[in-house]
């Protein structure tokens, strides 16, 4: 644990210290800097060594589907403002970026996951505006698509987050949403439009390979259902 009053490190200079770039697996096109077992995390906040490790510190299984699904089908974000909400490492958005996007924005609560985000940016020769902040009780943003990896994993955040995202897509703002089909997520508000095999990482899954989906918002509330058609799998 850190003593007290000793002050927290520099997060950018930590992260290039601490955690080694490597590319994403099954996302190869990008790099980021990436935990591993002597990095030493909690010091980076003043947590104890047994907290669980920051979200941001690992690519998960919602962001690394998104992040496939946006880099073999471009055409989703070209030319398009994209917002990545709960961006943690700013895979996402380093995908959508990537892929085309005219104007992306990552935003997360985490003051070292915009660090992280900054970094990882630049590793991959993007240019991204981060945003430290909590949207998700806010009017809808201008942007013409919202991603959202990996935000399903409380009841009470998945019930906050579906609220903003109907608001979002009310006001004409096209949703996607990457999962593994965690417990929150609430797939009878959902369609599933493609499947791809990632690793997951984050919460001591260990790396290994899962089935995460892409989805997008029904219309059931609105008295209108939309079809799913075949799901894309990879």
């Amino acid at each position: 644990m850190k003593r007290p009053g000793m002050p927290n490190p520099d997060p950018a200079a930590f992260i290039n210290a601490n955690l080694p770039i490597s590319p994403v697996p099954a996302i190869p096109e990008i790099r980021l800097h990436t935990a591993g077992p002597a990095s030493g995390l909690w010091r980076l906040a003043g947590r104890r060594e047994a907290d669980p490790p920051p979200y941001w510190a690992y690519p998960w299984a919602g962001g690394a589907v998104l992040a496939r699904h946006l880099l073999d089908r471009p055409e989703m974000v070209t030319g398009r403002r994209v917002l990545d909400l709960g961006a943690g490492s700013g895979l996402v958005a380093i995908a959508a970026a990537k892929a085309g996007a005219r104007a992306v924005t990552a935003v997360d609560i985490d003051a070292n996951a915009i660090a992280a985000i900054g970094l990882n940016a630049a590793i991959n020769g993007v240019d991204i505006v981060v945003r430290a902040t909590d949207i998700i009780e806010d009017p809808p943003p201008e942007t013409d698509l919202l991603v959202v990896g990996d935000l399903f994993y409380d009841p009470a955040l998945a019930l906050q987050v579906m609220a903003f995202l109907r608001r979002c897509q009310a006001s004409g703002i096209e949703v996607l949403i990457g999962d593994p089909e965690r417990a929150h997520l609430p797939q009878g508000e959902l369609s599933r439009i493609a499947t791809h095999t990632v690793a997951d990482f984050g919460g001591g899954t260990g790396g290994g390979g899962v089935q995460a989906g892409v989805f997008v918002l029904s219309r059931k509330a609105e008295g209108e259902i939309m079809p799913e058609g075949p799901a894309a799998t990879a």
